[in-house]
C-alpha cells in the first residue's frame, strides 16, 4: 500500500508540474497573438498521437487544420511551436539564433548533465561539443582517410552477414555495421567489443523522445539507466587509450579519441566533456545512418530501372581500380547519381523527425509570437513533399538533385545553417559505401510490400525489411 501511495504521489507531482505551465500560457493568451494549434491532454499532451499517428501525418493534418506557418503543440511534455515552410526553416535555422538555443528532451540532456555536474554552464557545453564535431570531424583529411576503413570493414561485414544467407533483414544489418563502424572510427574498438554498446544505445534512442517520468519500468527510466553505463564505459575507454599514449605515443590509432588525446589542446577538455562528445557522435550515426541506408535499399528493390543506373555507376568505378583495391576519395566524387538517390530517398523518407530550439526570448514571426521557455521544433516533414517545392511529390525522383537541386531550405535532412548536423559528410561516406558493396553483389527483392514504418527519432521498417538476395 505504500509503494503505491509513493507511486500514486509521484504520477500526481508530474502531472501537476506539467498541467501548470499550459494553464499559465493559457492565461497569457490575451497579451499576444499565440501559434494556433493545441496542447492536447495534460502530461502526455499529443505525444501518444505523433507516434501512433507518424509524424508525417500528424505535421501534415495540423499545418492544413491550424497554419502552414507556425502551429502549436504539445510534445514529450514541452510546448513546442512547429515552424513550417522554407520561410520557417530559413528563419529558425539561420537568422533565429539570438533569440533561441539548442535544446535537447531529457534522455539526451543527461548527457550535458555529466559536465554541468563540474559547474559548466549547458551553453558551454553545447559550444565545445560543436567546435569539436567541427574541429575532428569535418576536417577533410579526416573524412578521407575514413573512406579505406569504411570500405573495408563493410566488405567484412557482408561477407559475414548478407552472404551465407538467402534472407536478410536489412536495417538490422545496417546497424550492426553502422555500430561497428562508430566504434572502430571514433574509439577504436574491433567489431567484438563494440557490440557490447548495442543495447545501450538503442534503450538510450527510444527514451530520446519519451515523457520523463523517471519511475521504474518506464522508457524514459531504461534509457536514464542505460546512459549511466555507457558513460562509466567511455570514461573507462578514455583512461585506457590515455595510458597507452602516454606509454608510446607511436601506437596510438587514427581514431578520433586517439586523435582527440594527441591533440594539444586536449587540457581543456575533461574526461566526462570527452566522453560527452564522442557518445553524441555515436548514438545519432547508430539511429539515423542506418535509418538512410535501410530506405535507400528498400527503394532500389522497389524500383530496378534506378538500380540499373545506380549499378552501372557502381561498375565503372570498380571496372578502374585493382579487385582487392579499396575505395577512396575520388572513387566517392564519382558517385553521384547514386547521392542523388539517397537524397531522394531522405526527402521521402527523412532520417530524423527534426531538430529542438528553446526561446530565449519572446520570438515574432509570422504575425505569431512564440513566448521565451517554449521549445521550437523544426522537421523536414513540413516542406519534404509540399508540392510547391517538389512536383509529383509521392514520386521517386532522383533528378530533383541535379544542377541547382531543389529550392534553398526546403530539403535539409542534416539541418542547415550554424547547427547543421556535423556528421553529415561521414554519413554520406558510409551510405555510399554500403551501396556501392550492397548494389555490385546483390540484386534485391522485398518480402514484405506494404511494411509498415515506425518511429524512435528515426524511422525504421516493423520487420527490419526482410529482402531476399539474388547474387550477380
Amino acid at each position: 500500500m505504500e509503494a503505491f501511495s509513493l507511486y500514486f504521489i509521484s504520477l500526481l507531482v508530474v502531472f501537476i508540474s506539467f498541467s501548470l505551465p499550459f494553464l499559465c500560457h493559457r492565461s497569457d493568451s490575451k497579451k499576444c497573438k499565440l501559434p494556433p494549434g493545441t496542447s492536447g491532454l495534460p502530461l502526455v499532451g499529443e505525444t501518444l498521437h505523433f507516434y501512433l499517428s507518424g509524424p508525417e501525418k500528424f505535421i501534415h493534418q495540423r499545418m492544413k487544420k491550424y497554419s502552414d506557418e507556425v502551429f502549436a503543440t504539445s510534445l514529450i511534455g514541452q510546448n513546442m511551436a512547429v515552424i513550417c515552410g522554407a520561410a520557417g526553416n530559413k528563419f529558425l535555422l539561420c537568422t533565429a539564433n539570438d533569440f533561441v538555443s539548442p535544446w535537447l528532451p531529457a534522455v539526451q540532456s543527461r548527457f550535458s548533465n555529466w559536465v554541468v555536474s563540474l559547474g559548466k554552464s549547458r551553453k558551454d557545453v553545447h559550444t565545445k561539443i560543436h567546435g569539436f564535431h567541427q574541429a575532428v570531424i569535418m576536417s577533410p583529411e579526416a573524412l578521407k582517410q575514413y573512406i579505406p576503413i569504411m570500405d573495408s570493414l563493410t566488405r567484412q561485414h557482408l561477407q559475414t552477414d548478407w552472404d551465407p544467407f538467402q534472407v536478410v533483414k536489412v536495417y538490422p544489418a545496417s546497424q550492426k555495421l553502422t555500430l561497428i563502424l562508430a566504434c572502430k572510427l571514433v574509439l577504436g574498438l574491433d567489431p567484438d567489443r563494440a557490440q557490447r554498446f548495442s543495447d545501450s544505445f538503442a534503450v538510450a534512442q527510444q527514451g530520446f523522445f519519451s515523457l520523463p517520468i523517471n519511475l521504474p519500468g518506464t522508457t524514459y527510466n531504461r534509457a536514464v539507466k542505460e546512459v549511466e553505463k555507457l558513460k562509466q564505459e567511455f570514461l573507462k575507454i578514455i583512461l585506457e587509450r590515455k595510458k597507452m599514449v602516454l606509454e608510446n605515443r607511436e601506437k596510438a590509432g587514427s581514431d578520433i579519441l586517439s586523435r582527440t588525446l594527441l591533440d594539444e589542446n586536449v587540457h581543456l577538455l575533461s574526461d566526462l566533456e570527452i566522453a560527452l562528445c564522442l557518445v553524441s557522435l555515436m548514438i545519432p550515426s547508430f539511429e539515423s545512418t542506418s535509418s538512410s541506408i535501410t530506405f535507400v535499399l528498400k527503394h532500389l528493390s522497389e524500383l530496378p530501372y534506378i538500380y540499373d543506373m545506380v549499378y552501372k555507376e557502381h561498375m565503372e568505378i570498380a571496372k578502374s581500380k585493382d579487385p582487392e583495391e579499396l575505395l577512396n576519395w575520388e572513387d566517392i566524387k564519382k558517385m553521384k547519381y547514386s547521392w542523388n538517390v539517397i537524397c531522394e530517398a531522405m526527402r521521402l523518407t527523412p532520417p530524423a523527425i527534426g531538430s529542438y530550439r528553446v526561446a530565449k526570448t519572446d520570438i515574432h514571426f509570422a504575425g505569431i509570437t512564440i513566448p521565451k521557455g517554449w521549445k521550437v521544433l523544426w522537421s523536414p516533414f513540413t516542406t519534404n513533399k509540399n508540392p510547391k517545392y517538389f512536383p509529383e511529390p509521392e514520386n521517386f525522383d532522383p533528378t530533383r538533385f541535379e544542377g541547382d537541386g531543389p529550392t534553398p531550405c526546403t530539403f535539409i535532412p542534416f539541418s542547415t545553417g550554424p547547427r547543421m548536423c556535423p556528421g553529415k559528410e561521414y554519413s554520406r561516406f558510409l551510405i555510399l559505401v554500403y551501396m556501392y558493396n550492397v548494389v555490385r553483389k546483390f540484386k534485391l527483392q522485398k518480402l514484405i510490400p506494404d511494411e509498415k514504418v515506425l518511429y524512435r527519432g528515426a524511422p525504421y521498417p516493423a520487420s527490419g525489411l526482410p529482402m531476399s538476395l539474388q547474387p550477380h
